[in-house]
């Protein structure tokens, strides 16, 4: 039985950037949906509610049932995804909220120039999505950082370790951006919680040493 995630912030913690009404309606209703409905779709198959859900969804061509293959594909990866987003956000601990003096802040300066310039790659490639979907700072087993998107649900590739992602469904800017993308990507950036990120680089087991510019 999956249920959403507590939130290790409130709700006006995130403010004014993202918006209170916005963060209750994407977790309490469009994240509980997608909860909902993968956990409708197990019914009845306890063999494969008891499977690691992302390796579900990678091999799902082989151990899904063709009838409720892509219910659980899309929603559990709409689970999964939001899941690792609310892990990545945070309340603002400073103006600039740069991640000066981390490991990933070092990272993006050695591989981007500079985190302006990370920015700005990140913002492009943000935009550039069409339609609905999510914009990934990826890592691969050689410490190359990326920046690549996957459309719907889609999860990224499975060689690579996900270190920080933007949701850019519009159910998560249209009540305080309406069809503004380029604001809401900014408005991203003050709400990073970089210490999440940096986190999350050392659990991938790839070192300083090995991050390659």
């Amino acid at each position: 039985m999956y249920e959403i995630p507590n939130l290790p912030y409130k709700y006006t913690d995130l403010e004014p950037y993202f918006d209170e009404a916005t963060m209750k309606v994407h977790q309490l209703k469009h994240h509980q949906t997608y909860a909902d409905k993968l956990n409708a779709a197990l019914e009845g198959h306890p063999d494969l509610a008891e499977k690691d859900l992302i390796a579900l969804i990678r091999r799902a061509d082989k151990d899904i049932p063709v009838e409720i293959r892509p219910t659980i594909v899309n929603n559990g990866g709409g689970y999964l995804n939001h899941s690792f987003f609310w892990e990545i956000l945070g309340k603002p601990a400073k103006p600039d909220n740069k991640p000066d003096g981390t490991t990933i802040g070092v990272a993006l300066e050695d591989q981007f120039g500079s985190y302006d310039d990370f920015k700005k790659k990140f913002s492009e490639r943000a935009l550039a999505l069409f339609g609905s979907g999510w914009t990934w700072l990826l890592i691969d087993v050689d410490g190359k950082l990326s920046i690549e998107n996957t459309a719907n649900q889609n999860l990224p590739e499975e060689k690579k370790v996900a270190l920080l992602v933007l949701d850019l469904w519009e159910h998560a800017y249209y009540l305080k951006y309406q069809n503004r993308r380029a604001e809401y990507i900014e408005a991203f950036y003050h709400v990073i919680d970089w210490k999440a990120v940096d986190a999350k680089l050392k659990q991938s087991g790839i070192t300083p040493a090995e991050i390659k510019a």
